[in-house]
């Protein structure tokens, strides 16, 4: 048990860590403060809070995994080298494919409530 335990404080410790050090991850947590916020305001059904959890779970998680393979990338090759940089553009663009997902998706729950309100 207490391996277990500690597996859970290292990966929160992870987690705060990349949180602490990576700006496009603050401006993520920012993003889906901002966005619960919201969806509290606007009472969303329990659907939408699933669609919403996952989304923001999904592009926290993505967040993380970039990060990862930025490090390992900089551990392993410290110099610059073209296919490390490839390496980490590929790895950055996955997380701004899921950027646009989430966006859409926020369109998609958020449009609708916000007509309501202004209507």
């Amino acid at each position: 048990m207490r391996r277990e335990v500690k597996s859970f404080q290292n990966a929160w410790q992870g987690i705060f860590r990349a949180a602490k050090l990576e700006r496009h991850l603050k401006f993520h947590i920012v993003a889906a403060i901002g966005t619960i916020a919201g969806a509290f305001l606007l009472q969303f059904s329990a659907l939408e809070w699933v669609v919403l959890v996952l989304t923001i779970s999904g592009m926290i998680a993505l967040e993380l995994v970039n990060t990862a393979v930025e490090r390992i990338v900089d551990f392993v090759q410290p110099e610059w080298d073209e296919r490390a940089g490839q390496i980490k553009d590929i790895a950055a663009g996955a997380c701004l494919i899921y950027a646009c997902g989430a966006l859409a998706i926020g369109c998609i729950l958020y449009i609708p409530k916000l007509i309501e309100v202004i209507s």
